[in-house]
């Protein structure tokens, strides 16, 4: 449609990312539940906390911009999950099921990062600086997220799976 704006990309962006996060809630316990690495399981956990603030974040988001919190689907992050899964019941009792679990982990924080990064600046161009603010703290969370993942597979995970 030629009278769409930013901001209403901004919104379904917005929408998609509700979507997820809450897909992530779901399936976030199925990982730590299939992990064998209680360092593994400890930051699955840590990161299924942060997901609820995260989470309720974009809810407040949706109040500074004067829109109902609803999602619509994400195709991509529930193929992105689906994967993750496939990953699981292939490696089930493998030495490999947690370095695959942290890879499926890290396609799921590469994505919320690339969605956060463009829903801050998309924030900052209309002018929301309170909710460009709520999505920085997000965008900083999921790049930790996934450099503790980083440091768990290259610091003791991938090597037990190579074992």
């Amino acid at each position: 449609m030629a009278d769409q704006t930013l901001n209403d990309l901004f919104l379904h962006q917005l929408k998609d990312t509700y979507f997820a996060e809450n897909a992530i809630l779901k399936a976030l316990p199925k990982m730590m539940e299939a992990a064998t690495s209680t360092d593994l399981k400890s930051a699955l956990g840590v990161h299924l906390e942060e997901t609820k603030t995260q989470v309720k974040r974009l809810e407040e988001v949706f109040g500074l911009v004067d829109a109902k919190p609803e999602g619509v689907e994400c195709k991509a992050i529930l193929g992105i999950i689906a994967e993750g899964e496939e990953v699981v019941e292939e490696f089930a009792g493998s030495e490999a099921l947690d370095a695959g679990i942290i890879a499926a982990a890290q396609a799921v924080e590469h994505y919320e990062i690339t969605r956060y990064g463009t829903l801050y600046a998309w924030a900052n161009q209309l002018g929301h600086d309170d909710a460009a603010a709520l999505l920085k703290e997000t965008l900083i969370e999921e790049e930790n997220t996934d450099d503790i993942l980083s440091d768990l597979a290259e610091t003791s995970v991938n090597a037990e799976a190579d074992d």
